[in-house]
């Protein structure tokens, strides 16, 4: 386990006691993407065969990373894995969701009309799905990836201009344009605590916006040709 502190003071030193743990203090927090970057080039100089991208708020029982590894072993093409993800509760997360034009990450955070948002939401977050079969998905979250290290070196890690907040989408978009499959599997599941910080704060809404602005600066706003084929191909799959 690579654990990448970003603190401003590293206390979690005095309480890891474990060979298995490799610890990192760094104090200069340079945002999701990049902190993990350090963890995953710690990855790649141990020669692993995967690597697991996990936020601190998820958890889950003895099992989930066999099976994954075993459908990852048997599938060479996939370079990034999502379980099922879901709330405490047992609820359903929905975190499929098809490559976003700008209304999904900034129109569809202020549209007042519910029924528009709702109707939205269920084919940008692939509800129509039911989340009951394993499918290709363009975009996976970011609180659980399991990824093929050998991908990785093919078309590089997290792009360390996203500071937080679609960093993912940009890797997955990456691994699909280098020929690999971004994959849900709903065979196993893991649990979420899932905040949705940006929706609770000004200051995370403004590092969102920065990011969505920084990721359609890189791919593309309106006219993304690539965007609209790899969606559409996932939907047709998804509905035939």
């Amino acid at each position: 386990m690579y654990l990448i502190d970003n603190s401003p003071t590293n206390d979690l030193s005095d309480i890891i006691n474990d060979d298995q743990v490799e610890y990192v203090f760094n104090p200069s927090n340079p945002g999701f993407g990049a902190a993990h970057n350090i963890a995953i080039k710690m990855a790649m100089q141990d020669n692993v065969d995967y690597h697991l991208v996990l936020n601190p708020d998820v958890y889950y029982e003895q099992g989930v990373l066999e099976e994954l590894t075993h459908y990852m072993d048997a599938n060479p093409e996939i370079g990034n894995l999502m379980p099922k993800v879901l709330y405490p509760n047992n609820d359903i997360q929905h975190l499929c969701k098809l490559l976003p034009t700008p209304y999904d990450w900034i129109g569809r955070r202020f549209n007042p009309f519910k029924g528009m948002v709702a109707k939205r939401n269920d084919l940008f977050e692939l509800r129509f799905t039911g989340y009951n079969k394993i499918m290709d998905v363009p975009y996976l979250s970011g609180c659980f990836m399991y990824l093929r290290i050998s991908a990785l070196k093919k078309v590089g890690l997290f792009d360390e201009g996203i500071f937080m907040y679609g960093e993912e989408t940009d890797l997955c978009r990456r691994l699909i344009d280098g020929g690999y499959r971004t994959v849900f599997y709903p065979k196993v599941h893991i649990y979420h605590h899932f905040e949705k910080g940006s929706h609770k704060s000004w200051r995370l809404t403004k590092i969102g916006i920065q990011s969505a602005i920084y990721y359609f600066n890189k791919w593309g706003w309106f006219f993304d040709k690539k965007r609209k084929l790899i969606n559409n191909s996932i939907i047709s799959k998804l509905k035939s």
